[in-house]
């Protein structure tokens, strides 16, 4: 442990498995209190009991507006500050657009548009007051190139991107910095709905990323001086030809 993050206060959403998980391990083995938010209380309790007494959970419901409008307050109360909020929760849906389910569509496109969004409303008037802070979502090369086999997915990612491009700009003259780390394809419960065929060929030819690699990457983001904003940081595996 290098005490990068001593002293800094952390809140991830999405953190009770996955990427989130990870950012949260990584943080708090740098020195972070880490607020991890999920929906799944029990995971998140027993996550936070292994982790350690820098790990705090935060039950919230990302697609009930109320919660989310109220998270702030109860992460000031629990954690004592705010210096680092990490978008990152969201779902994933991949196929052909004519033989999808419009409505599973909504619910990823609310997760991962609306209830990201959102969360950064809350907790942005926090970061402009203090004029220091860190933004930041997990966001996907899809956000960028648009991917055949996941049209709506790639559809709520270039949302994501427009939405840190512009705010960044917004509140940079207030010293808070926002950008997005755009992973290829990685090893998540995001995957699931895979064929089995295309998960088993990516995973033999070194194709898929682990979560732990994201964290580096966030931990990397975080920790640039602070009149250096990493916009943009995409990784991908080795054998991605994108």
């Amino acid at each position: 442990m290098a005490d990068l993050m001593k002293g800094k206060i952390a809140a991830i959403t999405g953190a009770a498995s996955g990427i989130g998980l990870e950012c949260a391990r990584t943080l708090i083995g740098e020195g972070a209190k880490v607020v991890l938010v999920d929906r799944a209380q029990d995971r998140l309790e027993q996550l936070c009991r292994e982790l350690g007494p820098n790990a705090l959970p935060l039950v919230v419901d990302l697609l009930k507006p109320a919660e989310v409008s109220g998270m702030l307050p109860r992460i000031l109360d629990i954690a004592g500050g705010l210096d680092i909020f990490h978008a990152n929760a969201g779902a994933y849906i991949g196929g052909a657009v004519a033989e999808g389910d419009p409505d599973a569509w909504d619910r990823m496109l609310n997760l991962n548009i609306n209830a990201a969004f959102r969360t950064v409303h809350a907790v942005l008037p926090h970061m402009i007051e203090k004029k220091t802070g860190d933004i930041l979502f997990t966001s996907s090369i899809a956000g960028v190139v648009p991917v055949v086999w996941e049209p709506i997915y790639t559809a709520s990612k270039f949302a994501v991107q427009a939405f840190v491009h512009s705010t960044r700009r917004q509140v940079a003259q207030h010293g808070v910095r926002v950008g997005a780390v755009l992973p290829g394809p990685v090893v998540t419960a995001l995957l699931d709905d895979w064929p089995k065929e295309k998960m088993d060929e990516a995973l033999a030819n070194g194709s898929l990323m682990q979560p732990k690699e994201v964290a580096d990457a966030v931990l990397f983001m975080l920790t640039r001086p602070r009149n250096v904003t990493v916009r943009d940081l995409v990784i991908l595996p080795n054998s991605v030809d994108l």
